[in-house]
């Protein structure tokens, strides 16, 4: 058996998720599909660095799968692009040791969220960027980012529904960047809680009207509340940008 590591980037518009389950278009189900009729109906489990949400985007997930298939690494990328949907690319394809594993060998994650800074929302990007009309003061947000860094306990930016009993993480870089009218945030960590990155964009936005000042970030970190920080950020503007592993960075 060869085990192979895959990158791929997906459009999470029209999926109900990463994850497989019993209803609903998935990512996972989708490439585990064309991955069986490859082996002649012998079912294939994918195993990725970590599940995204209904909408939410990839650039560079990762996943592995074993394989007695004896195909050339760069082969299996054009035979699995030419059976799955143009939603879903993959983007590279390597054969590695046993010891790897796509979630348990990363060493961090970087993610992006994309909003859109105008008056009217763009129908072109509405399932891409996170329109937002209202004024911002982008240097109180990058202030107030400044304060993510470090290692801390999240629990007030993991959603309730986090069944994770460990909430330490983190934060390597959290960088606030204009360019235009679209305002990107790019967050990279050892690791995020289920929808710890939504809920960071949501908080530094209520910064960013004023309805939080910057300081207030350290306070509502040490509070381990998640009543303490801000709304959840839709899904459509969140991308999994990256995942890093110790050899190099994917």
């Amino acid at each position: 058996m060869a085990r192979m590591k895959v990158t791929v980037a997906y459009d999470g518009t029209e999926f109900a998720g990463y994850q497989i389950q019993p209803s609903g278009r998935t990512v996972q189900g989708t490439i585990q599909a064309v991955l069986q009729k490859m082996h002649k109906g012998e079912p294939v489990g994918i195993f990725a660095s970590g599940r995204t949400d209904a909408g939410v985007h990839a650039i560079g997930q990762v996943f592995h799968f074993d394989t007695h298939m004896e195909i050339p690494s760069e082969a299996w990328g054009k035979a699995l692009n030419a059976m799955l949907p143009n939603d879903i690319l993959i983007k590279d394809v390597e054969m590695v040791s046993d010891a790897f594993h796509s979630r348990f060998s990363a060493t961090g994650k970087e993610y992006h969220y994309k909003i859109l800074r105008s008056n009217q929302p763009d129908v072109f990007q509405r399932n891409h960027m996170f329109h937002f009309p209202y004024s911002l003061n982008v240097e109180d947000m990058k202030q107030a980012a400044s304060l993510f860094l470090g290692t801390h306990d999240f629990t007030s930016f993991s959603s309730a529904k986090s069944e994770v009993e460990d909430k330490i993480r983190t934060i390597f870089a959290l960088d606030v960047l204009e360019e235009g009218n679209v305002l990107t945030l790019k967050v990279r960590g050892s690791g995020f809680l289920y929808n710890m990155v939504r809920i960071l964009v949501g908080t530094l936005l209520e910064v960013g009207q004023g309805k939080l000042k910057p300081e207030e970030i350290s306070a509502i970190i040490k509070g381990k509340d998640r009543a303490l920080a801000g709304k959840t950020a839709p899904a459509n503007g969140l991308y999994l940008f990256r995942v890093d592993y110790a050899d190099k960075t994917e």
